[in-house]
């Protein structure tokens, strides 16, 4: 556990990655700020106050650089990262679910059902559809079947072309339950609800004492974030109706809308701060 997890009150959801603690921070406050690309310095300063030691936030630093997020440039001694177009869309895909005010609410009654198969040359992305699958809202039914909530836009989870073949081999349909479908017992069969529900009281426990703290609003509004992506990760936005009473997505998403608009203002100052004294900034 990192040290800004180790002083944190309340229940600290798991540790975050720094890969994820550094998506937070860029998806809130560098994605179309018009910031030149950021010095190495910037990042491990952040890192390091989060708990991350200077070794792994090089590596990770490394590591999103190979896998095509961040583009490196070298200025004299000094290491600079910037978001890659790639990564950019990523990001502004997501923003909109983050930001939402109510980003667990479907129109009532509707699902989106998705079959597909996975080409034996392809099974090396296996993991990345899966994880663009849920992040969708999908949840598995059985192999080769999925369902999410609301109606989803398929094209969009198969676009880039890496997934091409996936794409010809998927199905998709807007579905409503036949009569007598026992909806409570499908969304257990294709999430795990109280794990859900969980992600949602952890992130509750651990920021509503955020209200009581000072001080420390950059490392702050980065962990909140990612934080956040884990909880919409988690639930796809399983409708109300069919859910435990007290379901506390909606009590979640206003603290956190609470906590991003008090701590963003200061959060940016900070950054401006170590960006001013990042040297040879252009």
């Amino acid at each position: 556990m990192t040290a800004e997890q180790d002083s944190f009150p309340g229940t600290r959801p798991r540790p975050r990655a720094p890969q994820q603690l550094l998506f937070s921070f860029l998806g809130s406050l560098v994605l179309d700020r018009g910031y030149p690309p950021i010095g190495s310095k910037v990042f491990l300063t952040l890192l390091g106050d989060l708990g991350v030691a200077e070794a792994a936030g090089r590596a990770t630093l490394a590591r999103m650089t190979r896998k095509g997020l961040l583009a490196r440039v070298r200025e004299g001694r000094t290491a600079r990262f910037s978001l890659t177009p790639w990564a950019e869309d990523l990001l502004r895909e997501a923003k909109p679910r983050v930001d939402s005010p109510a980003p667990f609410t479907h129109p009532d009654g509707e699902w989106t059902l998705l079959s597909y198969s996975m080409p034996e040359s392809r099974r090396d992305l296996r993991h990345q559809i899966r994880a663009r699958l849920i992040w969708a809202g999908f949840g598995g039914l059985r192999d080769g079947l999925w369902i999410a909530p609301g109606r989803v836009d398929i094209g969009a989870v198969f676009k880039d072309p890496e997934f091409a073949e996936m794409a010809e081999l998927a199905d998709g349909f807007y579905s409503v339950p036949v009569e007598g479908t026992d909806v409570p017992k499908l969304l257990h069969r294709a999430w795990d609800v109280d794990a859900i529900r969980a992600e949602h009281e952890s992130f509750i426990a651990a920021w509503t004492p955020d209200r009581g703290r000072a001080g420390r609003p950059l490392t702050r509004l980065t962990l909140l974030g990612a934080d956040w992506l884990q909880v919409l990760r988690t639930d796809p936005g399983l409708p109300a109706e069919h859910l435990p009473d007290g379901w506390p997505a909606a009590e979640s998403t206003a603290l956190y809308r609470e906590r991003f608009d008090t701590l963003e203002p200061d959060a940016t100052a900070r950054l401006r701060v170590l960006l001013d004294a990042d040297p040879g900034r252009r």
